[in-house]
């Protein structure tokens, strides 16, 4: 799967997330398992793991969890479970190499490259986070559309430090004029929203040029879904900051 082709496929499933918070925090939870899944097959591909299976479970449950725990969570600081959802799947990694019958070959890439994992995957409960949050529905639709916008446009081939601005550029704009339509956003949160989406979809496209592993479908799915994962909490963080 080639650049363009990852970057219009995270434009749409970013356009997905927005889709699904406009209905409701069911379908949002939905939408994120979804994501959650197709992390959990694709990443011990993209980082050629020893374990696959076992890596892609402990992901899987870890990132199922993290969103089931946010939305069950009463209060104010509605993350707060989800470091005990990450620490109880560190343990499980360790499990799971135990359950090894290979001899354990590559360990260590193996346990790190499962703890980054669960890490990655536990952001996508930033998105039911940021729904329950103060600005809700309008702050996930903006930020899911800052996203898109980046991502869409970082399928056109405009080189690194060019495609890197116009990218940022096109979350910026999106961000801001989809925040000042939005109940309870205005114009300077969308904006930092789009800055905040448009750089991380502009730092991924730089850090997977190159990437081998890409060559392989399953691969390439986990690296689609990456930015629309980690723009979760990275939503979440700055609507807590900006909105309230």
């Amino acid at each position: 799967m080639d650049v363009s082709s990852r970057a219009v496929l995270t434009a749409a499933m970013a356009a997905g997330v927005a889709a699904a918070a406009f209905v409701g925090q069911l379908p949002l939870v939905a939408a994120a398992g979804v994501l959650t899944l197709l992390l959990a097959v694709g990443w011990p591909v993209l980082l050629d793991l020893p374990n696959p299976l076992g890596t892609g479970v402990v992901i899987a449950l870890v990132g199922l969890g993290s969103v089931l725990a946010v939305t069950v969570s009463t209060g104010a600081t509605l993350l707060w479970l989800v470091p005990t959802v990450v620490a109880l799947g560190v343990l499980l990694t360790f499990v799971a190499e135990l359950l090894r019958r290979d001899g354990r070959l590559r360990l260590v890439e193996s346990v790190t490259g499962t703890v980054t994992g669960l890490l990655v995957v536990s952001a996508t409960a930033g998105w039911v986070a940021a729904l329950r949050a103060p600005g809700g529905t309008g702050l996930v639709i903006t930020g899911a559309a800052a996203l898109a916008a980046s991502a869409g446009v970082s399928a056109v081939h405009l080189g690194r430090r060019t495609g890197a601005l116009v990218t940022t550029a096109a979350g910026v704009i999106a961000g801001g004029a989809v925040g000042s339509v939005m109940p309870g956003i205005a114009i300077a949160p969308g904006l930092a929203l789009g800055f905040a989406t448009g750089l991380l979809v502009a730092v991924l496209h730089v850090l997977f040029e190159g990437v081998g592993t890409l060559r392989r479908v399953l691969a390439a799915v986990a690296a689609l879904v990456l930015p629309v994962l980690v723009g979760g909490t990275l939503v979440y963080v700055v609507g807590r900051v900006l909105v309230g």
